[in-house]
């Protein structure tokens, strides 16, 4: 039996996914921003096994329901949010073997600062970093870096794509395999001959510098991909090793696996290498009637305005304009399309169920039920889908991860689908029990080989950059 993949997915504010649960009396998001809130998490999923704590993580402010920010201000929706790069050293030091996915926005970061600040985390993680890959989708976030409006997603994935390239550059053609000596005797620490500056001139990035950190445990971090349009799916299939894929059923989410390793093996890339992540609401207790109570608990506390924000500023459609018995159909936007896409199929859902993010007739897919329950049902997920793990949603922090390592991990494990150990090494190689650095059929492998047989077109000697 396949062994199922986790994550924990989380953002670096009061709320995420369901809006209003941080006025429950046992949740603790209100201390989102207390560091021991974060290290605690950390030790309880690797108390779990969990393998990722996966972050989500954006700078525009969601402004579309109402027209303004009111409502995302005044109900605390996905705001405020801190930088979420800044506690993983925290995390990393309280675990041996949790990941921790971030998500960085190519639009908003610059390449040659972005892979310092990925080498340095991996470094001090010892390998356990990987880059969810996204390019955006709120105007708001575009206005905050001096751009009108977002530009079209086509631009974005061919960004991204150029991004992507710079920074397999600096992370594997910069610095040689051998290159770091750390040789007291001589007092050489690297071998300048093997150090080369890169140098990059592109559509959208120029470049010409020396990777500033030495090789770290991964070089390039585990890369995550969230996007099912036709050109994230294009991108995935050329850079992803894991997607995010986000659908209210098995059938809908199987589809848009099928797709996305046909673009993998497209791109000349082993299609089974990607692994694939479901979006998951669990809640989970000592019997299927103790969770349903549970759940009808938590529902009562879901904040419809606040979930109405989020979802407009996801799907770039004000819902505050619309009846709440009206259905959601006939949207064409530049925002999130996988989600415009669950809320808008076999004639779109209405307004006031998608206001509920615990309705189990909603777009995000939730099982609720004892530890057995929750386990058969994402075995389920597993063989219909064709997905290879979870990333499950939070409910009450931390109740809801509590419950489900006390229920449903031993259920999991007792059926053979998830580990009883973590895998040493770093986080590639415990996802797919191979090497710390991507396969050798990864566009950024390429680079890693030419570096290594010397001076190439994408790296010159360090030697030659004028001082």
């Amino acid at each position: 039996m396949k062994q199922i993949l986790l994550n924990s997915f989380a953002s670096f504010s009061v709320s995420h996914n369901h809006q209003g649960l941080w006025q429950h009396p046992r949740d603790q998001s209100l201390d989102y921003w207390r560091l021991e809130t974060w290290t605690t998490l950390a030790e309880l999923l690797e108390r779990g096994l969990f393998d990722g704590l996966f972050i989500a993580d954006g700078l525009g402010v969601f402004d579309v329901y109402g027209g303004g920010p009111e409502a995302t201000i005044e109900h605390a929706v996905n705001f405020p949010k801190n930088d979420p790069a800044t506690i993983v050293s925290a995390m990393a030091a309280v675990t041996r073997h949790l990941g921790f996915g971030i998500t960085f926005n190519v639009i908003e970061e610059l390449p040659y600062a972005f892979a310092r600040r990925i080498s340095t985390l991996d470094h001090l993680t010892h390998g356990r970093i990987a880059w969810n890959i996204v390019t955006g989708y709120l105007d708001s976030a575009a206005k905050a870096r001096g751009i009108a409006k977002l530009m079209p997603r086509e631009q974005r994935y061919a960004i991204a794509d150029e991004f992507c390239e710079l920074t397999y550059k600096l992370w594997e053609a910069s610095w040689e395999e051998d290159a770091v000596l750390r040789d007291k005797a001589r007092g050489v620490f690297a071998d300048p001959k093997k150090v080369h500056r890169i140098v990059h001139e592109g559509e959208f990035f120029s470049l010409d510098a020396v990777h500033y950190c030495e090789p770290s445990p991964q070089r390039t971090p585990v890369l995550f991909q969230a996007g099912t349009s036709p050109s994230g799916v294009d991108f995935a299939g050329k850079h992803a090793e894991c997607v995010f894929v986000n659908g209210p059923s098995t059938e809908n989410v199987g589809g848009r696996v099928r797709r996305l390793r046909q673009a993998v093996a497209d791109a000349g890339r082993d299609p089974r290498s990607l692994k694939v992540f479901a979006s998951l609401t669990p809640i989970a207790a000592a019997t299927d009637a103790e969770a349903f109570d549970k759940h009808a608990e938590y529902s009562s506390y879901i904040d419809s305005v606040g979930s109405l924000a989020r979802l407009s500023a996801f799907i770039g459609q004000d819902l505050s304009t619309l009846d709440p018995d009206a259905s959601i159909s006939g949207i064409e936007s530049n925002s999130i399309q996988s989600i415009l896409e669950n809320l808008t199929a076999n004639g779109g859902r209405k307004v006031r169920d998608a206001a509920n993010s615990l309705n189990p007739n909603g777009v995000q897919p939730m099982v609720v039920g004892s530890g057995a329950t929750v386990a058969e049902e994402m075995i389920r997920w597993v063989e219909e889908a064709d997905v290879d793990g979870f990333n499950l949603v939070q409910t009450v922090k931390p109740e809801g991860v509590e419950d489900f390592v006390t229920h449903v991990v031993p259920e999991l494990q007792s059926r053979g689908a998830y580990k009883t150990a973590y895998a040493e090494g770093t986080l590639r190689e415990k996802m797919f029990g191979a090497g710390a650095y991507t396969p050798d059929d990864h566009p950024s492998a390429k680079l890693r080989r030419a570096a290594n047989a010397g001076p190439s077109a994408v790296a010159q000697p360090a030697a030659d950059v004028n001082a």
